[in-house]
């Protein structure tokens, strides 16, 4: 049985709030056996903590929150770039997995991409992501690159550069 995907738009600080507090829950569980608690921690500051979220929105980000019948579930992070739209995060609570919940975001994202005019959706994913890796494939995304990004404080972010064109 299908449940009820709501997706909303995070527009107050409270909403944008919820997002910084499910990020630091979603990164220590899912990344900390990826890329290590330390860098887990870095990145979760810098790039998903309420002031870095509330900068990116500043910056043009827009951010939409999930719910699963009601229960607020994941979210993403989409930025418009050279005609295609990048989709900076995309993350979803451990036990709401498997639910093809990124699938019926991913519907959302497609449909959005068409009103504003978009021919692509791009992402970056951790190399070393191998479940992520495999969803973004089975919606359709392929590889196009590689790049090691230097994000500060000693890290570095190894990522596949992956597009779904429409």
């Amino acid at each position: 049985m299908e449940t009820q995907l709501q997706i909303q738009k995070a527009a107050e600080d409270s909403q944008v709030q919820a997002i910084a507090d499910l990020a630091a829950v979603i990164w220590a569980e899912h990344f900390t056996p990826i890329i290590g608690e330390k860098q887990v921690a870095y990145m979760v500051d810098k790039f998903q903590s309420y002031p870095a979220l509330t900068q990116q929105i500043q910056d043009g980000y827009e951010y939409y929150q999930f719910f699963d019948d009601g229960e607020f579930c994941g979210y993403c992070g989409i930025h418009p770039e050279g005609g295609k739209l990048f989709l900076s995060k995309l993350y979803i609570r451990k036990e709401f997995r498997g639910r093809h919940l990124a699938t019926r975001v991913f519907e959302f994202l497609k449909a959005l991409c068409k009103e504003r005019g978009y021919s692509a959706i791009w992402l970056t994913c951790n190399k070393h992501n191998d479940g992520s890796l495999a969803v973004y494939r089975h919606l359709g995304f392929e590889t196009t690159d590689t790049q090691e990004a230097d994000i500060g404080g000693g890290f570095i972010m190894d990522d596949y550069i992956m597009e779904y064109k429409l």
